[in-house]
């Protein structure tokens, strides 16, 4: 009588072959990296490197419509002129804002937010060496050449060139909702000369969104704050998420390709790569 040992010693083996391999395709994004804690940055939630890079490559920034009235204008570029005065530099003053240049060469330099005192980020390309005089100012009326000045600070250079961010602090009074600022952001390079100083300027207005993306904004992590700004056109707070992301996670590849993505899509790509310092009070 033949023996049913074999069959079954050979069904053993497979079985054993399939359950080695199930276990060696387990994914290893599963198992925290040493050093790591169970939640990050994006709101107490990890998401596989795929993800990320997913919604990275999806997220895209719905540029709004000017607002009714005279166009606001501005300077995205500080324009510095060799010889007397701020020396030239490549990139040049920047600011990490949207813009638009009309047929008429006029740029118009205007975005969104929904806080009561939001941050504003600006590319930096001279450091605290320079015996440069900087300001930060921010009036109440944009349109107006007697407008209330609401908020006025020297700003001390970096120590290298790169972003730099200013925060409206607690002790100004809280931006209006639906009231237009302008701001500007000057360097002096040449106080005995008086030359022209180098400078960029533009306009911010606070808006309100609906309930339901409140909501939204409340109970949800901050990668998918920044999709919703960024969808809803709301400019400044879509950056400071984004930025606040990448200052906490400054490995993250998927959040670098982010970044360049979004200034990419205002015309801003050679800042894409600069620093983000830390912040100025």
């Amino acid at each position: 009588m033949k023996s049913n040992s074999e069959p079954i010693k050979l069904f053993l083996v497979v079985a054993y072959s399939c359950t080695s391999l199930l276990v060696s395709l387990t994914p290893v994004l599963a198992k925290p990296t040493p050093g790591s804690s169970p939640s990050d940055a994006y709101g107490g939630l990890r998401l596989r490197s795929d993800a990320k890079t997913a919604l990275a490559q999806a997220t895209t920034f719905n540029q709004p419509s000017l607002p009714p009235g005279p166009p606001p204008g501005g300077r995205i570029r500080g324009g510095a002129k060799r010889g007397p005065g701020c020396p030239l530099k490549k990139p040049d003053l920047t600011a990490l804002v949207h813009f638009t240049e009309e047929a008429n060469s006029v740029t118009n330099v205007w975005g969104q937010t929904t806080v009561e005192r939001p941050s504003w980020f600006f590319y930096v390309p001279y450091t605290k060496d320079l015996p440069y005089e900087v300001e930060f100012v921010l009036k109440e009326d944009p349109d107006s050449k007697d407008s209330k000045e609401i908020f006025q600070k020297a700003i001390a250079l970096p120590d290298k060139p790169g972003i730099i961010r200013i925060s409206l602090p607690t002790t100004v009074p809280p931006l209006a909702l639906d009231k237009q600022y302008r701001w500007f952001f000057t360097i002096n390079c040449d106080k005995q000369n008086y030359s022209p100083w180098t400078y960029v300027e533009g306009v911010i207005k606070r808006v309100e969104l609906n309930p339901a993306t409140v909501k939204e904004l409340q109970t949800t992590e901050l990668l998918k704050r920044y999709t919703i700004y960024a969808q809803n056109g709301i400019w400044y707070d879509a950056l400071t998420t984004l930025a606040q992301l990448r200052q906490k996670n400054p490995k993250d590849a998927a959040l670098q390709v982010e970044w360049r993505n979004l200034l990419s899509s205002i015309h801003l790509d050679d800042i894409a790569a600069e620093p983000i310092l830390s912040d100025q009070p």
